[in-house]
């Protein structure tokens, strides 16, 4: 049997749950369309493959797919993919390994705060996205 810790109050949890995972996707997502030319600079910056495709695909996984999340529209497969975005960033954007000091704290931190969010997505597709969702129309 299944225990249901928040009873009809599960979709409700789920929502909100799906509203904090999205929610940093979202804005800087926003941030990174409103600034494309700085967000190209950035992923040349970090030594990120093909700086303009990555942008571009970086603005797609954070606004578009993140609005996805929020709204739950194939939620379950676009969370395993932005989960599999997620950590790629980590690897190419906080490379704590290489640093010392106090840059290397703050990737460090980052790095397993997207390890961390990575997590919540692959359990998102898991537990699916709850009754208020277009998945569930």
């Amino acid at each position: 049997m299944r225990y249901n810790l928040f009873g009809q109050g599960n979709d409700v949890v789920l929502l909100i749950s799906r509203i904090l995972l999205a929610t940093l996707f979202v804005l800087f997502g926003w941030a990174k369309i409103t600034g494309f030319s700085g967000t190209v600079g950035y992923m040349e910056h970090v030594g990120a493959p093909v700086p303009m495709l990555s942008a571009i695909i970086a603005v797609v996984m954070e606004l578009v797919v993140g609005i996805l999340i929020v709204v739950g529209f194939y939620t379950r497969p676009l969370a395993v993919l932005l989960a599999l975005y997620t950590i790629a960033t980590a690897l190419v954007g906080h490379h704590f390994w290489n640093e010392t000091g106090m840059e290397q704290m703050e990737n460090m931190i980052n790095f397993y705060k997207n390890v961390s969010i990575a997590g919540g997505l692959l359990a998102l597709a898991v537990t699916g996205p709850g009754k208020f969702s277009i998945d569930r129309k």
